[in-house]
């Protein structure tokens, strides 16, 4: 490293690592990417997590303190991240360096995959406010989803994402798409209300999840203030549940047994509690579940 580059490191740089998160490539970068953080005038702290919440301690309690928060791992990691830096009312601005194995948000925002150049865009960047979600009083970042595919980010095993990487979600999908319990559901959104049984549902803020969901493109604005839904009536012929999974993958939402519609906000009412994933990070909710969308709540580097 050229020293006289580091004479004067007058910024403050929180780095929260999830070391094992996609096939360990934070582990194994680290020190470069802290070289390229200094480079560029900052003085580096460096935050590794051990179990899952750490991120969230991190940024909620000690993120006001840094001049910019920068997270490497994968959604889950940049979940835990903003969630914290909103539960605190944390305003410092945060980078992502995507190392995971499906890195949504990423695809969704440009960001680059290149760990390097992610990192020197992040401390180069310019902040955008982007919307974020609350999941009746817990924060998500782009996507609630339940039933069919909603659980395989935390659901698939870990050695299998670091092997096969988004493969291993359908692999996962396939294995057990037989168990899929339809959830009887009444969703109100002040204009419009939709009741039925439904084997998928998804709140989302992102054009694809984890290489079984697509969402036209268009579509998506992630600071607008709506977040895109999608809920998928149980089928009544495996070769209807066949042409649906299809159309989800190919981001054609036109069929009969989809709604698929925009909201600020959902008041939902099922009959019993039930399994979410906020962000492929596990949840429960109760009979009762407001979903609403904080617009413009968090301040993410995109480019430099």
């Amino acid at each position: 490293m050229n020293l006289s580059a580091c004479d004067e490191l007058n910024k403050t740089l929180m780095l929260i690592v999830n070391p094992v998160a996609g096939r360990k490539l934070a582990q194994r970068k680290l020190a470069g990417m802290v070289r390229i953080f200094m480079e560029n005038g900052y003085r580096v702290t460096t935050f590794i997590t051990r179990r899952r919440g750490d991120g969230s301690v991190f940024s909620k309690n000690f993120g006001a303190d840094y001049d910019l928060i920068v997270c490497v791992g994968g959604d889950g990691t940049l979940s835990e991240t903003v969630a914290g830096a909103l539960e605190g009312k944390v305003k410092t601005p945060i980078g992502y360096i995507p190392a995971g194995s499906s890195n949504d948000f990423a695809a969704c925002h440009k960001i680059d995959l290149d760990i390097y150049t992610a990192a020197v865009n992040a401390a180069r960047g310019t902040p955008k406010a982007v919307d974020a979600g609350c999941f009746n009083d817990r924060f998500f970042t782009y996507i609630a989803a339940f039933g069919a595919f909603s659980w395989l980010s935390y659901s698939t095993p870990q050695n299998l994402k670091n092997t096969f990487g988004r493969s291993a979600y359908i692999f996962d999908a396939m294995r057990d798409l037989t168990l899929i319990k339809p959830v009887h559901m009444r969703i109100d959104t002040g204009n419009k209300s939709y009741e039925g049984n439904y084997v998928f549902g998804a709140v989302s803020n992102v054009t694809g999840i984890s290489g079984v969901l697509k969402l036209p493109e268009k579509d998506v604005v992630t600071d607008d203030g709506l977040f895109e839904v999608i809920l998928v009536r149980e089928p009544e012929t495996i070769e209807e549940m066949g042409n649906v999974v299809t159309s989800i993958m190919n981001g054609d939402l036109k069929s009969e047994i989809i709604d698929y519609f925009h909201a600020t906000k959902l008041s939902i009412e099922t009959d019993e509690s039930i399994d979410w994933s906020l962000d492929g990070e596990h949840a429960v909710s109760g009979k009762e579940l407001r979903i609403t969308v904080c617009k413009k709540a968090v301040k993410i580097i995109m480019d430099k």
